[in-house]
């Protein structure tokens, strides 16, 4: 007889009243059905990781939980970002599942590809990736900004599965494997491929938010960006490096240039072209100065080792 798995689905909520009643709903639909194929014990679980919420998704939770044996929560101390919060979840249980699948709770992933992720696992998948088959629904911008994010990545050398964000399965040996990343500047999408183990990928269409904001805008989906940038490539470093190499390289031949045209007696007093090389040459000064700033900002960070998260209360049955 096949072992059944114990499988738990982690959900980092911060701010989400508006769809935990609703998604859980519907995940518990999934989670039967899974019973009744028998893919997964009855001993599987639904864990909402409150992220911090200053509305009343703790409280959600709570209530969550008392109505459903299936329903766990972790609340953590205070707000700790996406990534944070997803870690953390994902650490509390990693010794009590054998797999342990990340989606967000905003039902725009498509749960009902979680039985196929089972299925791989159960064919010796220890990675199964969540990933879109397409970008139709987003705005221009959103697919434009979105593409290119992942081909930079790909320049700087980052090795990341196009299309996936976090919506992903798990085995315990592939958790056991991220708890050894020791990283504070947590970017999980790159953090991931490294631990290596087979994996594979089942793809689905996005859906629209059930309800509620999302909680990436611009400016952050740009910050989360550039951060994973930082962590995982020093190629920015190396770029400005070849810039200032190149630069050095023009204002020689500019100089040079300057040289025989003053000794032709072709030069008048260029007030323009002095304030642009100027300005050129600051802002290539600052930018170089910024990057390595972040490198730097990064490296406090990982050597004051503060916890990336605190358990407040788990509720629940494990």
């Amino acid at each position: 007889m096949r072992k059944q798995i114990k499988a738990y689905i982690v959900l980092p909520c911060y701010n989400e009243e508006a769809v935990l009643y609703e998604t859980c709903r519907q995940l518990l639909e999934v989670y039967e059905d899974m019973k009744r194929q028998g893919l997964i014990s009855s001993s599987s679980r639904i864990v909402f990781v409150d992220d911090g919420s200053r509305d009343r998704t703790w409280d959600i939770i709570e209530e969550l939980e008392e109505q459903h044996a299936e329903v766990c929560g972790i609340k953590l101390a205070h707000n700790v970002g996406h990534q944070n919060a997803l870690f953390g979840g994902l650490m509390t249980v990693r010794e009590e599942c054998d797999c342990a699948i990340s989606i967000d709770a905003d039902l725009q992933d498509d749960i009902h590809v979680i039985p196929d992720m089972i299925k791989k696992y159960s064919e010796g998948c220890e990675i199964v990736y969540g990933v879109r088959k397409k970008r139709d629904t987003d705005t221009f911008f959103k697919r434009t900004t979105a593409l290119g994010f992942y081909k930079l990545m790909k320049v700087m050398g980052v090795n990341m599965v196009y299309n996936h964000a976090d919506y992903r399965l798990m085995g315990r040996r592939a958790l056991e494997g991220l708890s050894q990343f020791e990283e504070r500047n947590l970017f999980l999408r790159g953090m991931v491929p490294l631990i290596g183990y087979k994996s594979d990928c089942v793809y689905y269409d996005r859906n629209e938010r059930f309800a509620g904001e999302s909680k990436y805008p611009l400016k952050k989906m740009l910050a989360f960006a550039f951060d994973g940038i930082t962590s995982f490539s020093i190629n920015p470093i190396r770029m400005i490096s070849t810039i200032g190499t190149l630069s050095c390289i023009f204002a020689i031949i500019m100089a040079v240039y300057a040289i025989v045209e003053k000794i032709m007696g072709n030069t008048d007093v260029g007030w323009a072209s002095l304030m642009c090389s100027i300005w050129f040459i600051g802002g290539l000064q600052l930018l170089g100065i910024g990057l390595i700033g972040e490198y730097i900002g990064k490296m406090y960070k990982e050597v004051k080792r503060r916890p990336r998260y605190i358990v407040e209360k788990f509720i629940g049955d494990r």
